[in-house]
């Protein structure tokens, strides 16, 4: 409240700017945390006090020097990486829920290791008896652990890019293809290991515990729990190497892909507007390219984040029993699965992130500098 009768009586404010903020205010304090009213409100009021500082000549208020400009605009992050963190995070909880049964069958059959009976023959197989044995929920069993995960990972996945694609850029606002790779790459380290790794530890346990004959886990926080008690917090970081190097090289050539593809179609104009459908079509490519090109590490981790970890003394360990004992075609196991959630999953992503930056760029301005 406090905020909102200051915003009001602030001078050096314009109106059109005292509007939109106290407008802002309102929508936004009843509902949502201080600090998400403070990133979202914050670098709007900046921007503002930046634009008309100069030109407001009062007694009470003194121009403020640009080398001693407020400790946000000198270490807080950028408008595009606050951009990437909200708009990051509302993206991976609605693609999470739409793509969720691809990866259950897939975590389910690398789970389900080479064997004379094997349980599953396949991805349809394994939908199939999941459905007679739980019914058509039972592909979502464990979609809340997936869904806390994705909207940090997402958050951070494409905060980082925007952060570091805001470095890289050239004067005409592009990315080089080695800058591309490399943003790809910190983004997809970020959201490894602030994200990814103890929430898809948690998953692969989850699903893991659902196919036992006797589940252990009664619920999330009781699951947490008991992996904690048993084996540490270091539980929950089980495979951190593995998914380092898949989520680094996952995004690395996805970012890449996609960039490239975008830049190809508009010319290195980036005013030019790439139309839902086609955004799609470039993501899944982009996916489509991924998933050759880290599904062995992708199953290495699973392995890895499995209840029978224990067997494996490392991450190198654990490929190299998976060559001995299983075969190269092992490092391929749930690819088909994995090809088509990933495809759907990378096209809807970038469609989602796309049409919400559309939708909020008409109503929260970039800075014209």
């Amino acid at each position: 409240s406090s905020l909102y009768f200051s915003v009001c009586d602030l001078p050096i404010v314009s109106e059109n700017t005292r509007l939109l903020l106290v407008s802002s205010i309102r929508e936004l304090k009843s509902s949502s945390s201080p600090f998400l009213l403070s990133i979202l409100i914050l670098p709007s009021f900046n921007l503002s006090f930046r634009s008309t500082h100069n030109r407001m000549a009062s007694p009470a208020i003194k121009p403020v020097d640009p080398g001693s400009l407020s400790l946000w605009r000198k270490y807080g992050p950028s408008e595009n990486t606050v951009r990437g963190i909200v708009i990051g995070g509302i993206t991976g909880g609605i693609e999470i829920c739409i793509t969720y049964p691809t990866e259950y069958v897939k975590t389910q059959l690398q789970l389900d290791e080479r064997s004379a009976k094997p349980k599953f023959r396949g991805p349809i197989d394994c939908a199939k008896q999941t459905v007679q044995s739980h019914g058509a929920f039972g592909l979502y069993r464990g979609l809340s652990v997936l869904l806390y995960g994705s909207i940090p990972k997402s958050s951070f996945r494409f905060g980082t890019f925007e952060y570091l694609k805001g470095k890289a850029v050239d004067e005409k606002g592009n990315l080089s293809p080695s800058m591309r790779l490399l943003c790809g790459l910190g983004a997809g380290l970020s959201e490894a290991i602030f994200a990814v790794t103890p929430m898809e530890t948690i998953k692969v346990k989850f699903i893991h515990d659902r196919s036992l004959p006797e589940p252990k886990f009664k619920g999330f926080a009781h699951g947490i729990t008991s992996i904690v008690r048993a084996e540490g917090i270091g539980g929950l970081y089980q495979g951190l190497t593995a998914t380092m190097a898949k989520q680094g090289s996952n995004q690395a050539i996805r970012f890449f892909v996609m960039e490239t593809l975008k830049d190809w179609y508009r010319g290195g104009d980036n005013s030019v507007v790439i139309s839902k459908p086609l955004v799609g079509l470039m993501g899944a490519v982009a996916g489509a390219a991924s998933v050759y090109g880290n599904t062995p590490i992708d199953v290495v981790k699973t392995r890895m984040q499995g209840l029978d970890r224990k067997k494996y003394k490392n991450t190198v360990d654990c490929a190299v029993q998976i060559w001995k004992n299983e075969g190269f075609r092992a490092f391929y196991k749930g690819t088909v699965p994995r090809l088509s959630r990933v495809c759907l999953d990378v096209a809807i992503t970038f469609m989602i992130y796309d049409s919400i930056m559309e939708m909020l760029n008409k109503h929260w301005k970039k800075p014209s500098n």
